[in-house]
């Protein structure tokens, strides 16, 4: 029997529809922040880029297990609205804003310093920190502009606040031309880099891992063309992850009592451990890729 075209296009979207609706439902299927009974009273964190997406959920949620919550956002203005909202939402009065832009070393010392001066401790550092598609700019610094933001700010903020810290995770994860492969070669000296710091760690009783948080509706891709990003959020809608979810396992690596002592280690979106790049595995390597990260970040 002939099927119309209206009968086709039902039978695609019956078929269709609940597939996609799957594929949503399973990236509910994780470990839940909420049913995490740890609290944080006591204790200070750190989230960069917490003003929207992935970071602020991180911050709300460290809000709500009473944590005192520092904000390290690049504008003020979007820094002070995700403050007040947090705070209104977890009726948590210790959070507050500290100014970082990660592609300037120069902020990111003030920062670091103003830390160092205000806290007697800090037990939680997030290096959230993902922006794509940046255009081909040196900073005021000599450094191509992606490099500096995605890798040698965070690297510089972790180890300027290393005096500061007693117990804490650190979360992170050959460039060319092309804005994607630039981003995805800082994301590996991230993850390099906090393999050693975690070597360089070891017996200090401070920790260090990296989390892949997965592909979420963030707003990493401003900086692409209108076209791209229109494309990005429709194929976002059936395919990626929202940013509550995004954060659950930075949240998982900071929190879970399971993970105490655990460091060296790169987990993934479904707070499982998984096995890095080839790359990321070589201690000689990670060696290298340390040593130059502080040499550039100590000259300028």
């Amino acid at each position: 029997m002939a099927l119309c075209c209206v009968d086709v296009f039902y039978y695609a979207i019956w078929t269709i529809v609940p597939f996609f609706l799957g594929l949503r439902f399973h990236h509910r299927l994780l470990w839940n922040p909420k049913a995490c009974p740890a609290q944080l009273k006591g204790k200070t964190t750190i989230v960069t880029g917490a003003n929207s997406g992935i970071g602020k959920f991180i911050a709300l949620d460290f809000a709500r297990r009473g944590a005192r919550v520092l904000l390290a956002c690049r504008d003020q203005q979007a820094g002070d609205a995700a403050v007040q909202e947090i705070r209104r939402l977890t009726h948590n009065q210790d959070v507050h804003l500290r100014l970082l832009d990660t592609s300037s070393l120069a902020s990111v010392r003030a920062c670091a310093n103003r830390i160092n001066e205000e806290e007697k401790a800090l037990h939680i550092l997030v290096n959230n920190v993902g922006a794509s598609g940046l255009p081909e700019e040196i900073t005021q610094d000599g450094l191509q502009i992606s490099f500096a933001t995605n890798h040698l700010g965070p690297f510089l903020l972790t180890n300027l606040l290393l005096g500061t810290v007693n117990f804490s995770h650190f979360k992170g994860e050959n460039l060319t031309c092309r804005m994607d492969n630039v981003y995805n070669s800082t994301k590996l000296h991230q993850l390099i880099c906090t393999t050693e710091l975690a070597r360089r760690l070891q017996g200090s009783g401070v920790t260090a891992n990296a989390v892949h948080p997965g592909y979420c509706m963030t707003s990493i891709m401003r900086h692409y063309s209108l076209a791209l990003r229109i494309a990005f959020n429709i194929i976002g809608v059936f395919f990626f992850k929202y940013v509550e979810q995004g954060a659950v396992s930075p949240i998982y690596c900071a929190v879970s009592e399971e993970l105490e002592g655990v460091t060296g280690k790169f987990f993934d979106s479904d707070c499982s451990l998984a096995r890095p790049a080839p790359l990321a595995r070589d201690p000689a390597l990670a060696a290298k890729d340390f040593e130059i990260s502080e040499r550039l970040t100590s000259k300028l």
